[in-house]
């Protein structure tokens, strides 16, 4: 294996393990409710509840194809599109902590975040 390959590997392990967990927190109550109280009132014509499910077993999905080379590729663009996608809602929570406590990341660091996801999953495509 090359220095890149080798880095690969981790970053591709780092990644799943962090899309993975916040995939589970998509079926924990707690976090759950929080994250259906995120999807701005505009997109709310698919229960927010079920926007959460979806959203979760995508993160599942993504985290776990990162893993396996077959899917490696095609998981690593999903998920670009996944933090493209749900950007919406953070940028809707965004300074919002009374309401939505930690999942309220303030809008610049957050979008700096969704950028260097995206560059990782991007990086694990190559």
């Amino acid at each position: 294996m090359t220095p890149f390959e080798i880095v690969q590997l981790v970053l591709r392990i780092a990644l799943a393990l962090v899309f993975v967990g916040m995939g589970v927190l998509h079926f924990v109550p707690g976090p759950a409710r929080g994250m259906a109280a995120m999807i701005p009132p505009a997109v709310r014509v698919v229960p927010p509840r079920a926007l959460v499910a979806f959203t979760g077993v995508c993160e599942l999905a993504g985290g776990i194809g990162l893993l396996v080379p077959a899917t490696r590729v095609a998981a690593a663009i999903c998920l670009v599109v996944f933090l493209v996608a749900v950007f919406p809602a953070n940028a809707y929570a965004a300074g919002k902590t009374e309401r939505f406590g930690v999942f309220a990341t303030p809008l610049v660091p957050r979008a700096v975040l969704q950028v260097v996801l995206i560059a990782l999953c991007l990086v694990c495509a190559l």
